[in-house]
């Protein structure tokens, strides 16, 4: 199974996007979509499931938290994970995917990975944009994060 991971777009999508994700079996949206252009667009490649964040008032049908069974796997998607204020380990949860820092995250921690993967929306600190891949087999969790460049970037 493998799923395409994305957050932070703030109304933006490049094109590069839909092949970053060609193949892929489901879509998660860890928040700051900033339109529901961006979802719509995202669920003609795959499913999408995604949730709020602090940019998404005026999507207010998404929940801020999502907890998914994949492939065997429970994982947690949440924007922020500062605000995460439940323990994944005692839940079961095998990833908690997040966003909100635009920074990319693919660090385990114990049994649990954590994923970021990064902003495609506004550079921030130089970073570029990316989005990740999550890797479900063989009983394990992997990340993949796939920097990328869109037309104007430096």
């Amino acid at each position: 199974m493998l799923l395409g991971v994305i957050s932070d777009t703030h109304d933006q999508l490049p094109e590069a996007v839909a092949r970053l994700f060609a193949g892929v079996d489901g879509i998660l949206h860890a928040g700051d979509i900033c339109s529901q252009g961006v979802l719509d667009r995202l669920a003609a490649i795959a499913p999408t499931t995604a949730v709020r964040g602090n940019n998404d008032w005026h999507l207010p049908h998404l929940p801020e938290v999502a907890s998914l069974e994949v492939a065997g796997h429970r994982l947690w998607m949440i924007h922020n994970l500062a605000e995460l204020h439940a323990e994944p380990a005692a839940a079961g949860v095998s990833c908690v995917v997040c966003g909100h820092t635009h920074r990319p995250l693919n660090e385990r921690r114990g049994s649990i990975l954590y994923f970021n993967p990064g902003a495609v929306g506004p550079r921030r600190g130089g970073r570029p944009r990316s989005v990740g891949l999550l890797h479900l087999e063989n009983g394990t969790v992997r990340g993949e994060i796939l920097p990328f460049t869109a037309p104007g970037d430096p």
